[in-house]
């Protein structure tokens, strides 16, 4: 359905997908693995490290464009309560990574918000699918664009809500322990560490406030919304924390609350996991529905590039790369993947369900 986009080192130049390199990740057993095309049997096991093992590496490759633009979108007057005419129509958005100026320009191409970046959709009901911070330029001004929006959409009679995503966790982590020891399973690891080598901008670091921690702290890990499981990441791991939605939910808490550090790093380095969905197929996504309802899953944290297996070409004659349209639904149709890559130089997307909704 859709095709896809990549991010690396600092450049001087447009960056384009044939510079970079799939970089190897974490699966659910433990070895790192190297993205291959969707239609190959099972991935390259390219070297074996111990059960548990998370990666103290880069998860992914930065790009930190030249030519964003910040955008500072001011407070207005909250809309005025609209009548309940029922559920309004239902959007996800996938990974934001600290593009302000490209969520705000996807969120007013969907008529979610106006010219001045207030909410303008009445009843309908947005949720962000997690990561609002790192590798991109304005990670705080997106979370203050989201807890306003929530207030305004809560006031004209729909809602804006959010899911925590790893780098909520690896923030959160970073800010209260910056470089104390945690059990990684691999060696000595620090969250302060991890969040420099994916992506943490200082700029975020300088500008959160206690009112942005409390937010993140606070997120829920996964819901269920018209028949959609929403998570953030593509992993069977949110099985590890519960057999509801509310015990998830407020197990997730209750780890973070305790504010014990090899908790908590387990806790991050469990969402960091990707690909079950691609290597396990529909068998791994009913695993989490037959659990915790729903009828499909949606899901950000995996570019779909990787997942398509279309970044990191050999072919140094390729002009362009793939490029992102809309969400990849894949695992028999059971799966939808909202990254689109924004920091690859892909798409920021918003997306209304049902698709072709």
């Amino acid at each position: 359905m859709t095709q896809g986009a990549g991010q690396g080192p600092e450049v001087e130049r447009t960056a384009t997908l044939r510079d970079f390199r799939v970089p190897a990740y974490v699966n659910e057993t433990g070895p790192y693995v190297r993205s291959t095309h969707p239609g190959d049997t099972a991935p390259a096991v390219e070297e074996a490290y111990p059960e548990g093992y998370t990666p103290t590496e880069r998860d992914l490759p930065v790009i930190n464009r030249g030519d964003t633009v910040q955008v500072t979108v001011e407070p207005g007057p909250a809309p005025a309560v609209q009548p309940n005419t029922g559920p309004g129509p239902l959007y996800v958005v996938g990974d934001v990574h600290g593009y302000l100026d490209e969520l705000i320009a996807a969120l007013q191409e969907k008529g979610l918000i106006d010219a001045a970046g207030q909410w303008c959709a009445g009843t309908a009901r947005l949720w962000f699918l997690g990561d609002f911070t790192d590798r991109g330029p304005d990670g705080i001004g997106v979370i203050d664009l989201v807890m306003r929006l929530s207030a305004e959409a809560a006031a004209a009679g729909g809602y804006c809500k959010a899911l925590m995503g790893n780098h909520e966790l690896l923030l959160l982590g970073a800010k209260r322990f910056g470089d104390t020891p945690v059990n990684s399973g691999a060696g000595t690891a620090t969250f302060q560490a991890a969040w420099l080598l994916n992506g943490g901008q200082k700029t975020d670091m300088d500008r959160l406030q206690d009112h942005h921690l409390q937010w993140m702290a606070r997120l829920d890990a996964v819901e269920e919304v018209d028949g959609y499981l929403l998570v953030h990441s593509d992993t069977t791991a949110y099985l590890d924390y519960g057999d509801s939605i509310e015990g998830v939910n407020d197990t997730v808490r209750e780890t973070i609350t305790r504010n014990d550090a090899d908790e908590v790093w387990d806790l991050f380095r469990k969402f960091t996991k990707r690909f079950s969905f691609r290597e396990g197929g529909a068998e791994a996504v009913r695993s989490l529905l037959d659990t915790y309802g729903g009828t499909r899953i949606v899901h950000g944290h995996s570019p779909i590039p990787y997942l398509l297996g279309e970044v990191g070409s050999e072919d140094e004659d390729e002009d362009t790369g793939p490029v992102v349209e809309g969400p990849h639904v894949y695992a028999d149709g059971l799966a939808i993947a909202m990254d689109g890559g924004v920091t690859m130089a892909g798409k920021l997307l918003v997306q209304q369900l049902p698709l072709g909704g």
